[in-house]
């Protein structure tokens, strides 16, 4: 098991020092589009902040309809 581990690391170092354009290219790619995702991510949590801002603007008293807010509090002691 540990052999054939030490093996394929010892291939893939070669094959790193054989085409280090490759590699580089590769990593270029893979960090694109780990930017690529992180920059549509953004973007949708704030058009999502940005409709839950226009929603809670438009009227603040649409949500509580039908709710009465009792601010005198009874206590048997």
């Amino acid at each position: 098991g540990i052999f054939i581990v030490g093996l394929i690391l010892i291939g893939f170092g070669f094959m790193i020092y054989l085409l280090p354009k490759f590699f580089a290219t590769l990593a270029a790619i893979v960090f694109f589009v780990a930017g690529l995702g992180c920059a549509i991510t953004a973007i949708k949590i704030f058009l999502a902040q940005r409709q839950l801002d226009k929603i809670n603007s438009d009227d603040s008293m649409v949500y509580r309809k039908n709710v009465r807010i009792h601010t005198e509090e009874h206590y048997d002691a």
